[in-house]
């Protein structure tokens, strides 16, 4: 019987509870496609499955919401194809990315070309889907207005700031440590701002209408806060719960909002990014005209450092695996 390596969740607990093991290559039923994985991405949501919060999930689990690499079965792709896959389920209702091999449903492939290494696109397809959303369905993002990244220092936050130059908008982004504004500027924040918590009063200073957009990205302690740094008319989408809270108990809206502010979310499918923008994004970061910011590689092994890192935020940017 041919073996892979993975990385099984034994149940909600501690780094421990995650262990690499060697099992059956798995095969594709119907309408599904083996992919042999070049990297896979660490996300908060893996985090929210180990700690026990995300509903739905059975255990023993291979966790992983996202991975990139080659077709490996029969499909309408040819073999060797290489593709990224995302959500739709991967790492709870299924075994996710975290493994030499993973089984997914064909409709959660995005297929791709490129040569960069795959530490380098392991860090691309669920952040960019995620940033992409926000910025189109969440925020409808235009030229000349200015956005506010509560949360700029994580994966979601870099490649939601090289979006939105790209599109023409002016920057501003949060970080909760003084040492990591010099990252955010590197990455070309336009006005890096460290967060207590507090930062609408000083995005006032810069723009005393307030930004005419703002993703969120901590969660629900600080959204107060990013509705009120936001102008009237203007729009907050809700995307991200680095915090690991996202429920606004007892929620008035006419106490909460405060006038004339929106505020939206945005959570995507494989679905929401379309292959042209993840192809033009990846040729991009090969003329360097765009940037993934810091990525942070960890081979299979390390599974437990990673996750443990993940959880304390010891890392800036995007965490990456490498089987």
């Amino acid at each position: 019987m041919t073996v892979m390596r993975a990385v099984v969740l034994s149940g909600p607990g501690p780094v421990e509870n995650l262990s690499v093991v060697q099992r059956p290559v798995p095969e594709p039923p119907a309408g599904w496609v083996r992919i042999k994985v070049g990297a896979f991405g660490l996300n908060r949501s893996e985090l929210h499955t180990r700690l026990g919060l995300a509903q739905g999930v059975v255990f023993p689990r291979v966790p992983g919401i996202e991975a990139v690499g080659v077709v490996d079965s029969d499909c309408d792709l040819p073999r060797g194809q290489q593709v990224a896959a995302m959500m739709g389920g991967m790492g709870r209702v299924f075994d996710g990315g975290y493994a030499e091999y993973v089984v997914v449903p064909r409709d959660l492939l995005v297929p791709f070309r490129s040569d960069l290494p795959w530490e380098v696109l392991g860090a691309v397809p669920e952040t960019l889907q995620t940033a992409y959303g926000s910025l189109t369905t969440g925020l409808d993002l235009r030229a000349g207005q200015t956005l506010l990244i509560r949360g700029g220092t994580s994966a979601l936050g870099f490649a939601t700031t090289t979006l939105a130059r790209e599109i023409g908008a002016t920057v501003l982004a949060t970080t909760r440590s003084e040492s990591r504004l010099d990252a955010l500027r590197a990455h070309g924040v336009d006005h890096p701002l460290v967060d207590d918590g507090r930062v609408a009063a000083r995005v006032r200073e810069l723009f005393p209408d307030g930004v005419d957009a703002a993703l969120e990205l901590v969660g629900t302690p600080t959204l107060p806060d990013t509705l009120a740094a936001t102008w009237v008319h203007g729009t907050v989408c809700f995307t991200g719960m680095l915090s690991d809270e996202w429920i606004v108990p007892d929620f008035y809206p006419i106490g909460y909002l405060p006038k004339g502010v929106r505020l939206t979310a945005y959570g995507g499918e494989s679905s929401d990014l379309p292959a042209e923008v993840l192809q033009q994004y990846l040729d991009r970061l090969v003329d360097g005209t765009s940037s993934p910011g810091p990525v942070t590689v960890y081979p299979m092994a390390d599974i437990r450092r990673a996750h443990d890192d993940l959880e304390h935020n010891r890392q800036v940017g995007k965490l990456v695996g490498l089987p």
